[in-house]
């Protein structure tokens, strides 16, 4: 990683939860993305960013559920990143995305636009609302609510959507800022089908 702002913290000098979440991450993905090691240089936040970002991005973990599928959004934060002009975010929630929606051009598409993207009617009002609250929030009123209601979407969701948003704009602006690079290893993630 390229990082020439902040320098990497040492693996093996990090507080042990945090050293621990880390290579279990490397064990179920074969490398680190440079998110965590790059946050952790101030273990306090990691834990508060990575808490919060557990808590949106897989709910069953904290006992909660969500209307909103594991693509859904992983493309709302790719959606939302390509506006905010986050490399880092783009190309590693990209990755994912092409894993879960199991469409190897669909991170493309909604990042280049999303409204001429491979993706249902539910998915483009679902982008719709997160790139209002991306770009314009103080603007969303209630026929907002009511274009996701037409789509099969809950209050709930509504807020997932919007959390989700907020959340990695806050992350955008910490990895673009910061000069964080993509790891190599998510370019390639699920573009190709994996051999059966």
């Amino acid at each position: 990683m390229s990082q020439t702002r902040y320098p990497l913290p040492d693996l093996n000098q990090l507080p042990e939860d945090i050293r621990a979440k880390v290579l279990e991450v490397q064990e179920k993905a074969g490398f680190v993305p440079n998110v965590f090691l790059a946050l952790a240089r101030r273990p306090a936040e990691w834990r508060a960013f990575f808490a919060y970002h557990d808590a949106l991005m897989t709910p069953e973990t904290v006992g909660r559920t969500s209307g909103l599928s594991k693509g859904d959004r992983e493309m709302i934060v790719t959606t939302t990143s390509a506006a905010n002009h986050c490399l880092y975010c783009v190309v590693a929630h990209g990755a994912i995305l092409r894993i879960y929606e199991k469409k190897p051009l669909v991170a493309d598409q909604v990042a280049v636009n999303y409204r001429k993207a491979d993706i249902t009617p539910r998915q483009r009002a679902m982008l719709d609302f997160a790139m209002k609250v991306c770009l314009r929030s103080d603007e969303i009123d209630d026929a907002d609510f009511e274009a996701l209601h037409a789509h099969g979407f809950s209050d709930e969701d509504a807020w997932d959507i919007a959390a989700i948003t907020a959340f990695f704009g806050l992350s955008n602006r910490m990895a673009s800022f910061s000069g964080m690079t993509p790891n190599p290893e998510f370019y390639l993630m699920g573009r190709v089908p994996k051999a059966k």
